[in-house]
């Protein structure tokens, strides 16, 4: 079975090795082995359960909350109700995020093409001539 360094993995992730530390501090990674040295082992098990840390990082989730649910994964079975709540709640939070982020951009799109407009007529009164024809 192939094992990768922290460095590999950190590079695999696009994290950096302290954020790897960080988490294994934390209690994220119990799953991760050990050298005799002390070096981590990371296997591909193990980079699947740190995407998946990611993904709820990425959600807005506390780390606090990701170790109760790394906790929850090595409790086994009598949590499955709890993880799959967790990712009910994780699912509303990000559709309630993308909702946000598709005003934002339909504000955006709109000052692309406010600007895009005034460009092209070399000034921003034509959107004052617009507004005026409008009345």
């Amino acid at each position: 079975m192939k094992t990768y360094t922290i460095s590999e993995v950190a590079k695999e992730l696009d994290l950096t090795v302290y954020t790897l530390r960080y988490y294994d501090k934390e209690g994220l990674m119990p799953f991760v082995e050990r050298t005799p040295n002390g070096n981590r082992l990371f296997k591909e098990t193990d980079i699947g359960a740190l995407k998946v840390i990611e993904c709820l990082k990425s959600t807005g989730m506390p780390i606090k909350e990701i170790k109760t649910f790394i906790d929850w994964c090595s409790e086994g079975d009598s949590t499955l109700e709890q993880r799959y709540n967790m990712f009910i709640e994780r699912k509303a939070n990000v559709e309630a995020q993308m909702e946000e982020l598709k005003k934002t951009m339909e504000i955006i799109q709109h000052k692309c093409s406010y600007y895009k407009t005034a460009m092209d007529a070399g000034t921003e009164d034509i959107h004052k001539e617009e507004k005026l024809a409008k009345m």
